[in-house]
């Protein structure tokens, strides 16, 4: 249920914020949850959505519904991950040989220089990632285990492997889009 939004009218900027997750926590999970994620995924959208709104807190001043704004921006963050993941997947599936397999649209070789420097900036990025998240980088990607079995292997958490193939695929997407 939750505190009525005209409570919420004479709190300021943080403390707004904080109130308002504290109120609607379970309905933004729940809202994020229906989008297809799982309960640990829905809760680390909403506190990257906390994380997001704590840089602009008056954001929520004025809100007429702050349940239905909070589960709105709950949702769009979650459809976001979702789309990035599915971009990732497509990104950094296959191996080497694989992209070197594929036939070229064109025989510019303008196109081919363009390919081995991605794979190069590729190699260079994930050599340059601290050992256990290369680890599990690699296991999950070119060994194709899934995060369970890399938690067991690495002997850590579930949580923790998420966490390291997140900054993983992070640090190769920051390493392409610098190199454009």
């Amino acid at each position: 249920m939750g505190i009525p939004t005209s409570h919420f009218d004479q709190i300021e900027g943080a403390d707004l914020l904080n109130r308002a997750i504290q109120a609607h926590y379970t309905d933004m999970i729940a809202a994020v949850g229906r989008g297809g994620h799982s309960e640990s995924v829905a809760r680390e959208v909403v506190h990257d959505l906390y994380l997001k709104l704590a840089m602009q807190p008056d954001v929520l001043k004025g809100t007429r519904s702050l349940r239905g704004f909070l589960c709105r921006a709950a949702i769009n963050l979650g459809i976001d991950r979702f789309r990035r993941q599915q971009f990732e997947m497509r990104l950094f599936s296959g191996t080497e040989e694989e992209a070197s397999a594929v036939c070229a649209s064109s025989d510019c070789p303008d196109v081919v220089l363009d390919i081995r420097a991605r794979l190069t900036v590729l190699k260079r990025a994930i050599a340059e990632l601290p050992n256990r998240r290369r680890a599990a980088f690699i296991l999950h990607r070119l060994h194709h285990l899934s995060p369970d079995e890399i938690a067991i292997r690495l002997n850590i958490s579930r949580n923790m492997v998420d966490r390291h193939l997140r900054r993983a695929l992070s640090h190769c997407l920051d390493s392409l889009l610098e190199m454009e």
